[in-house]
């Protein structure tokens, strides 16, 4: 005799699940909080400027072991830093903000699973490896789990569109 499985449906959703929501939320404003926290950091130390931008990225070149292309577009990043630079800032500065709030977690936590991704093959030999593999993970999870239906407003936005892939 067979037990049968359940399909999954509206029941088993996150929705349903407060805890798991609850815990998929704390995730996500801690992750969010890592991205204001790292924004002010980058910010007093200057590295939002085209200089210390580029001086970042060529110690990466010089010191990591991360792969010859992905040195490459590393490089093209840091000849022209005057652009770079302040594209990392609002890229930083907006995930942290758009997370804590839960506003379009799902697109922006895999944005977040990408840039964390892109970071880490960037930092390969310069820092510990579990430094930002967590963080990049942890935001894969946020993705996949609709970490912005509890304690966010996508909650809000899921109540009136329920069917939306976006939260």
């Amino acid at each position: 005799m067979t037990n049968p499985i359940p399909l999954p449906s509206e029941e088993t959703s996150v929705a349903h699940q407060p805890e798991a929501g609850n815990g998929l939320a704390l995730v996500r404003l801690t992750i969010g909080a890592m991205f204001v926290w790292v924004f002010f950091e980058n910010l007093g130390k200057g590295l939002y400027s085209a200089s210390g931008y580029a001086n970042l990225i060529d110690y990466y070149i010089k010191q990591g072991h991360s792969p010859a292309a992905w040195k490459a577009v590393m490089a093209l990043a840091a000849s022209h830093a005057a652009m770079a630079a302040p594209l990392q800032a609002v890229t930083e500065i907006s995930l942290g903000i758009l997370l804590v709030i839960g506003l379009l977690t799902r697109p922006l936590a895999f944005v977040a699973f990408l840039y964390l991704g892109s970071l880490w093959v960037s930092e390969w030999g310069t820092a510990w490896i579990w430094e930002l593999l967590v963080p990049m993970l942890a935001s894969l999870g946020l993705a996949v789990g609709r970490a912005g239906r509890a304690w966010g407003v996508d909650a809000w936005l899921a109540e009136r569109w329920p069917s939306s892939p976006w939260w």
